[in-house]
């Protein structure tokens, strides 16, 4: 008999890989942090012996989810702008606030706020792009989640930087920093097109070819935006970023609400990723991204959270539900994204878009133990037909009881083991006091 780590007996195990496979009554043997076995539980019992064992008969284990698209900071703004369109919402609220606010302390406490929601919610990894991203990568290091930092470009100064040669220099010192950890990647992170001007949008590709990381950027988020940029630059954004050198395989373009065809194809053949953030298109009226015509194009669509500054949650687990239903509401097909096809975008889709399949995204011999455990047990989700599409269709984060990363343990039985949430909460509520006192005075 094998000993291992950790032994997981579950009541289903949904790899991803193969697509829409469910195995009833499996067991994952975890061993120096990687997948050993997937296997009956039976089987599991005569061949391996767990130094720690977890018996989840109730429970469907999953790959962990990935957060494509995230502001993690930014949930010490929650609710902050409710209601507004985005250039409203940016410009009047959210630019001022972060103008008045940032510090290396609202990175940390906000991020470190993001962290233990997401894993709350299952989120084992996170593409981030905000300020100071090596404050961020100190409290994911703390945590033990998994994350990619943006290394923000923008043309205008902020207390990341005050030229783009300082972004991109700060971008080179931070990526220093991280090329060698084991749960943190680095990605450029130009803010959006209407942000950056030409000359730094192409440096900073240039540099994510030279480091070999992905490029994290908005893309027709909104049709004002679109609108906009044919009236100053006399072409549309994702023209002009395929003009640059953007477009291509590094690219994790986020929203885009607002795609031709052609546009569409030209996503495909560079073989770039999109990200869904439906709820956050939703609450500020951005509108729809044609989720369907890109899968069929065979575009890489992942799914992202935005900030909760914008959506306002860092759940996963609902956005999956919201961007299958939507997108059968947007292609009048009930047959559009089903649930299987959401979970990849959640899982797999992500891993790919941030370079690091071969390591997440899917339970795979091999692959890291970045797992999720899911009660289907109480009521709400009896009685159970199908555990794949229960998942999608009826679970709500809550049910997350137990979450891995790399094999280690960092949710058990709902509760965080690497991070304080007592201190989390006298922080956030700080922070409430201050910024609350600052919306007053900005009425």
């Amino acid at each position: 008999m094998q000993s291992v780590d950790t032994l997981i007996y579950a009541g289903w195990v949904i790899p991803v890989e193969p697509e829409g496979v469910v195995y009833e009554q499996y067991a994952i043997a975890i061993d120096d942090g990687k997948i050993v076995e997937i296997l009956p539980n039976e089987e599991a019992t005569s061949r391996y012996l767990g130094r720690v064992t977890h018996r989840l008969a109730t429970h469907v284990v999953i790959p962990g989810l990935i957060n494509a698209h995230t502001h993690a900071a930014m949930t010490l703004l929650r609710g902050f702008a409710d209601d507004l369109p985005l250039h409203e919402w940016l410009t009047t609220r959210i630019w001022p606030a972060e103008r008045a606010f940032m510090s290396p302390e609202f990175v940390a406490d906000g991020t470190r706020l993001a962290i233990a929601e997401m894993l709350r919610g299952g989120v084992t990894c996170f593409n981030d792009m905000y300020f100071l991203p090596e404050v961020a990568g100190d409290v994911v290091n703390e945590a033990g989640i998994r994350a990619t930092l943006g290394l923000i470009l923008l043309d205008f100064p902020t207390i990341q930087a005050q030229t783009p040669d300082e972004y991109l220099q700060k971008g080179h010192e931070v990526h220093a920093i991280y090329k060698n950890h084991h749960l943190i990647r680095t990605a450029i992170a130009p803010h959006a097109p209407y942000t950056v001007s030409d000359t730094p949008m192409q440096q900073g590709a240039e540099m994510a070819d030279s480091l070999n990381i992905p490029i994290h950027i908005h893309v027709h988020e909104t049709k004002d935006e679109v609108d906009q940029a044919f009236i100053n630059h006399k072409e549309r954004p994702l023209a002009r970023l395929a003009r640059l050198g953007v477009v291509s395989s590094r690219l994790v373009a986020v929203h885009a609400t607002q795609l031709t065809d052609e546009e569409i194809n030209l996503l495909a053949e560079h073989q770039a990723t999109v990200v869904h953030c439906p709820e956050s298109n939703m609450k500020l009226a951005s509108g729809f991204c044609p989720v369907q015509k890109l899968l069929n194009a065979g575009v890489n669509v992942a799914l992202g959270t935005d900030g909760t500054a914008s959506n306002d949650d860092l759940d996963m687990l609902g956005e999956m539900r919201t961007a299958a239903l939507l997108a059968k509401a947007v292609s009048h097909d009930a047959r559009s994204v089903s649930a299987a096809q959401a979970l990849t975008m959640a899982t797999l889709n992500g891993a790919k878009a941030l370079g690091i399949e071969e390591i997440t995204g899917s339970l795979v011999v091999g692959k890291s133990a970045d797992l999720v455990a899911i009660n289907m047990s109480e009521l709400e989700t009896q009685p159970i037909y199908n555990a794949l599409s229960h998942l999608v269709y009826t679970v709500s984060r809550d049910k997350v009881t137990d979450v891995w990363v790399a094999g280690r343990q960092l949710l058990k039985s709902r509760v965080l083991i690497s991070l304080n949430v007592h201190d989390i909460q006298v922080k956030t509520h700080e922070w409430h006091e201050k910024i609350a006192l600052f919306a007053q005075q900005m009425e």
